[in-house]
């Protein structure tokens, strides 16, 4: 059975080893196994997950199957840290296993429902240059680019796309 739902904090230890596992799938080939290194260690410890999971400006949604984490979304609704003004997805991964079954379509709505229930106007994500497969979904969703800006990998410093949406 899947189940979106919300994270707590006692998610975090789990989340923590997801994280750190969807993102070397996604990125481990194209970078170097020390920015790697350095950059899970920085983002996907468990204290990291938890004080994420309690900051109030976060919301970090979960889609289960069968009791295991298949995907997740994390939304910075809190736009007063936000250059754009809006309403920003900071996290969408997918467990390999699950591309093309619709879990990603399923966060992607949430997201721009969460959005539009904040009563924001449009959604931005950043996305790497490098990462075709990414960028496609996210133009099929009507995200457009709008600017770019820095994702630090590690030492590696990287550019990110910043695209945008209009929320219904």
């Amino acid at each position: 059975m899947t189940m979106l739902r919300e994270a707590t904090p006692r998610d975090a230890a789990a989340l923590a080893e997801f994280g750190e596992r969807a993102f070397r799938e996604t990125f481990a080939a194209a970078n170097s196994a020390a920015d790697m290194e350095l950059h899970c260690a920085r983002n996907y410890g468990v204290a990291q997950q938890d004080a994420e999971l309690r900051d109030p400006t976060l919301s970090t949604v979960l889609m289960e199957q069968d009791g295991d984490i298949v995907g997740y979304l994390q939304l910075r609704l809190d736009v007063s840290e936000n250059v754009e003004c809006s309403p920003e997805i900071l996290r969408l991964y997918v467990d390999a296993r699950a591309h093309g079954t619709g879990v990603a379509a399923q966060l992607m709505s949430d997201a721009i429902g969460r959005a539009a229930q904040s009563g924001a106007t449009a959604i931005t994500l950043g996305v790497w240059e490098h990462n075709p497969r990414a960028i496609a979904f996210y133009h099929k969703w009507g995200f457009v680019e709008c600017g770019e800006h820095t994702f630090m990998l590690g030492t590696d410093e990287q550019r990110d796309l910043v695209l945008r949406r209009r929320v219904p």
